[in-house]
C-alpha cells in the first residue's frame, strides 16, 4: 500500500484489503486539478482499474476535469457501470461520467488497433472504389430520371418552360463565346507552330493544314468546348442548385406540388444541348482561323490556299463526327452539375465542395467519353 499524502482522505481512500471499497470524497473539480493529479499518480499503475468496489455517495463536486482523473483511476469500463449502477448520483453527472467513458475507451482502442500501412492502403482503395461505384450508380439514375422527364414533357407543350430555357442559354452559349473563341483560337495557333516545327524536318510543312483540320474538327473543338462547358457551366449548375438546397427553396418548390426536376434540370439539360453543338462549331472555327493565322505567318500558305486544301482533303465526315459528341457531352455536363447541386447538405463549405466535385467529374467523364469515342471510330474505319 503506497503512502497516500495528509489530504487524501479529504478525496480518495484506498481499501486496506479486497473487501473493503474504494471511496471518493470531495469536489474533484477543476480548482483541486493538481491536488488531484498527484494522489492518482500516487497510486500503482497496477493497482489502477483493479478495484472492485468504488463508493462515490461522498463525492461532493465532479466536472470534466475530474471525470477524466477517475477515468484514469479507475478505468473507462468500470467508469461506464459505476454511472449506470449508481441510482443515487444526480443525473447530469451520470451523463458526464457516461460521455468521459465513451471517449477514453475509444481512444486508447484505435491506438492499439492501428492498422498497417499496406492494410490502410488497401482500405483506402476499397472505400475510394465504393465510392466510385455510388457515383456511378447515382449518375446513371439520375440520368435515367432526366431522360424519362424529357420523354414525359415532349408530348406536353404545356409544360415546356421556355422562358426558362432561353434564360439558360444566354448564360450557357452566348456569354460563353467570347472565351470559347479565345481558347481555341490560341489552341489553334499553337498546333499549326507544333506542326510547322516538326512537319518542317521531313519536308512535309504544307500537311500542317491537315494536321489542324483533322485535330479540331474530329477532337479537338468539342472536347475543348466540353472541359470549358464543365468548369464554367455544370459548376455554375451545382451552385446554383446546391444554394437554393441551402436556402430550402427546393423543399418549397416541393411543397407547392412541382416537381424539381422539371423546373431545374430539364431547362438547364436542354439549354446545353442547344449551346454545345453551337459552341463547338465557332471552336472548329475559330481554331481553323487561329491555324489559318499561323500559317500565312509563318509557312506562306496564303487563305485561299488554305481554304483550298481544306476543301480537297477534309471530309465532311470529320466535322459530322466531332459534331456527333457534343449532345452527349452536354447532356453529361448538365446531369452531373445538376447532381451534385441536389446533393448539397445545406452549408457553404457544402456547395464549395460539390462545385468543385462537379467540375472535376464532368472533366473526368468527357476525356473517358472522347477516348471511348475515338477507340469506336478507329474501330469502325471512320
Amino acid at each position: 500500500m503506497p503512502s497516500m499524502p495528509p489530504s487524501a482522505s479529504s478525496f480518495l481512500t484506498l481499501p486496506s484489503d479486497p473487501a473493503d471499497k474504494l471511496r471518493i470524497c470531495g469536489d474533484w473539480t477543476l480548482s483541486h486539478y493538481s491536488e488531484l493529479r498527484r494522489l492518482v499518480n500516487a497510486v500503482p499503475q497496477a493497482q489502477r482499474q483493479s478495484f472492485t468496489q468504488v463508493d462515490l455517495s461522498q463525492l461532493a463536486g465532479l466536472d470534466t476535469a475530474g471525470g477524466q482523473l477517475l477515468a484514469e483511476l479507475l478505468g473507462p469500463d468500470q467508469l461506464q457501470q459505476l454511472s449506470e449502477s449508481n441510482p443515487d448520483l444526480a443525473r447530469e453527472r451520470r451523463t458526464l461520467l457516461q460521455r468521459i467513458a465513451s471517449s477514453c475507451s475509444d481512444q486508447p482502442e484505435q491506438e492499439r488497433k492501428e492498422p498497417l500501412l499496406l492494410i490502410a492502403l488497401l482500405e483506402r482503395i476499397g472505400a475510394a472504389m465504393q465510392g466510385f461505384y455510388q457515383h456511378v450508380l447515382e449518375l446513371l439514375g439520375f440520368i435515367g430520371l432526366t431522360l424519362s422527364g424529357l420523354a414525359r414533357n415532349l408530348l406536353r407543350p404545356g409544360s415546356w418552360r421556355l422562358t426558362a430555357v432561353v434564360a439558360q442559354i444566354e448564360q450557357t452559349a452566348f456569354n460563353a463565346i467570347p472565351i470559347v473563341a479565345l481558347l481555341t483560337f490560341m489552341v489553334g495557333a499553337v498546333i499549326a507552330f507544333l506542326g510547322a516545327t516538326v512537319l518542317e524536318s521531313f519536308g512535309a510543312s504544307i500537311y500542317t493544314v491537315d494536321l489542324i483540320a483533322f485535330s479540331f474538327l474530329r477532337e479537338f473543338g468539342v472536347l475543348l468546348t466540353a472541359i470549358l462547358m464543365a468548369g464554367r457551366t455544370a459548376s455554375a449548375f451545382t451552385a446554383q442548385i446546391g444554394s437554393m438546397k441551402a436556402n430550402e427553396e427546393i423543399d418549397a418548390i416541393r411543397a407547392l406540388g412541382l416537381n424539381p426536376l422539371d423546373i431545374l434540370v430539364l431547362p438547364r439539360v436542354l439549354a446545353l444541348l442547344v449551346a454545345m453543338p453551337a459552341l463547338t462549331f465557332i471552336a472548329m472555327l475559330s481554331g481553323l482561323l487561329g491555324g489559318a493565322v499561323v500559317c500565312a505567318l509563318s509557312l506562306d500558305i496564303s487563305p485561299t490556299m488554305y481554304l483550298s486544301m481544306l476543301n480537297e482533303n477534309v471530309e465532311v465526315s470529320h466535322f459530322l463526327l466531332g459534331m456527333a459528341k457534343a449532345p452527349v457531352f452536354a447532356v453529361l455536363i448538365a446531369v452531373i452539375g445538376c447532381l451534385e447541386g441536389f446533393k448539397v447538405s445545406g452549408s457553404a463549405e457544402s456547395v464549395g465542395e460539390h462545385t468543385t466535385s462537379s467540375v472535376v467529374q464532368c472533366i473526368f467523364v468527357v476525356i473517358l467519353v472522347d477516348a471511348l469515342a475515338a477507340l469506336f471510330y478507329m474501330e469502325m474505319g471512320w
